[in-house]
């Protein structure tokens, strides 16, 4: 039966433990990403997301990438770990969705809109991170799970030079999602929603 839109939301989780089997075709992955790039509002109407995916070896490539820039800055005996973690959790599954943001659009919307141009960057955030949850519980109704991970700026440089990726995109987060093979603890709440929200009404 179809989860309506709270459903899907409250369903959205952190999945480490995933495969690299596909529910549906990579087609389909990238036709609901799509649909949910052209649907999620920006500030200003900027539309500075941009988004890259990665399937196959190139998903694979990108979570080498993360493994030799950390294999460069923790210790051996660290780095073990470090590597079973990427390996089973990340690269263990079938695609990765990277996040960008186009600072070349948020440069321009500060001097189209100077009275407002210290909040751009702030507003290209939230842009992001409004496609960031979209396609996180989108990819979870397409019967995968995911993760969101922040290895960026450590990785940028190789990442842009891989993939031939503008100087001016910003990679803000890495998504990688596969299917799920055990599902993931309780969500625990910190705090009791009366301390969280507030109601007015006459």
């Amino acid at each position: 039966m179809k989860r309506t839109f709270i459903e899907a939301i409250e369903r959205r989780r952190s999945y480490y433990a995933i495969s690299a089997a596909k529910s549906v075709s990579e087609e389909e992955i990238v036709h609901t990403i799509d649909r949910i790039m052209l649907a999620v509002p920006s500030a200003y109407n900027s539309q500075s997301t941009r988004i890259v995916v990665l399937f196959g070896i190139h998903h694979i490539c990108l979570w080498g990438i993360v493994k030799q820039a950390l294999s460069e800055i923790i210790t051996a005996e660290a780095y073990i770990g470090t590597r079973e973690k990427i390996d089973n959790y990340f690269a263990a599954g079938c695609g990765t969705v990277l996040f960008y943001e186009d600072m070349e659009v948020v440069e321009s919307m500060k001097k189209q809109f100077p009275t407002y141009a210290d909040k751009f960057e702030e507003y290209s955030a939230h842009t992001s991170a409004m496609h960031q949850f979209a396609i996180w519980t989108a990819i979870e109704e397409l019967g995968f799970g995911a993760s969101l991970q922040h290895y960026n700026p450590l990785i940028d440089e190789a990442v842009a030079a891989q993939w031939d990726i503008a100087p001016h995109w910003r990679l803000v987060a890495q998504m990688p999602f596969g299917t799920p093979l055990s599902l993931p603890s309780e969500k625990t709440q910190h705090l009791p929603l009366s301390a969280r929200r507030k109601v007015f009404s006459e």
